[in-house]
């Protein structure tokens, strides 16, 4: 799928980048009801998130019905019939107005955003970090997409900066996606609960084994490695 001239996702690889923004902050958790997807009109993070089923309720905020729609079509394996789960509301609006706006607290808000061009640059403000912040349930925790280091690292730069002023703990974790060319792709982690990073890969697998997930990519030692992150993105976030 392409959107705006730039490859979104593929059959090949979706799992990668799936597997690892969804099962990364929901095994972390372990006790995760309620799930905000902002973005992610291909449904296959929809798809990852149900796949635990300790989660109630889904919201899923795509600005675009026409993504779904055509995803649903021509990708339909990346929902996988994701939409039809009753657990899930799916609301057509604008991800940044809706997170300032809601009354609904989530233990887990995921930002599955295109890069911070035209209508995606809004994911990316100061703004829309506020508002996940008050979206979020306590100990909850955010996760945001944040682009392939090595060629746009003003992305992971400017998220850092935002990050480190509305949370008490944040880092980045990464996955390396073919699809997505130019080396690891980092995602954004922020919670005010710091404990939630540092949960040991003991209690990972156990909840990995609970779960029955049966992952491509994910796994716990995946999990706890990805963490840990290359000097030069130390040194671009401010980490070193």
């Amino acid at each position: 799928m392409v959107l705006d001239g730039v490859v979104q996702t593929t059959e090949g690889d979706e799992f990668i980048y799936h597997e690892m923004l969804a099962h990364v902050p929901l095994f972390a958790h372990g006790a995760a009801r309620r799930v905000l997807i902002v973005g992610g009109g291909d449904g296959g993070m929809l798809r990852e998130v149900l796949r635990h089923r300790a989660v109630e309720r889904v919201v899923q905020v795509e600005v675009d019905a026409g993504v779904i729609e055509t995803c649903r079509e021509h990708l339909p394996n990346h929902s996988a019939g994701a939409f039809d789960d009753p657990r899930v509301e799916v609301v057509i609006a604008d991800g940044a107005r809706f997170v300032s706006e809601t009354a609904e607290r989530f233990e887990v808000v995921i930002t599955d955003s295109t890069d911070p061009v035209g209508p995606g640059a809004a994911l990316f403000s100061p703004g829309f970090y506020a508002g996940c912040r008050r979206s979020l349930a306590p100990g909850g925790v955010l996760v945001t997409q944040n682009g392939v280091a090595f060629l746009q690292p003003e992305v992971a730069h400017g998220t850092a900066r935002e990050l480190d002023r509305q949370f008490r703990d944040w880092h980045f974790f990464s996955a390396a996606v073919p699809t997505y060319a130019g080396g690891i792709m980092l995602f954004g982690w922020a919670t005010d609960d710091p404990s939630l990073r540092t949960v040991c890969v003991e209690t990972l697998r156990d909840r990995y084994a609970a779960a029955g997930i049966r992952t491509r990519y994910y796994n716990p030692e995946i999990h706890k490695a990805s963490f840990a992150l290359p000097q030069y993105v130390r040194e671009l976030v401010g980490r070193a």
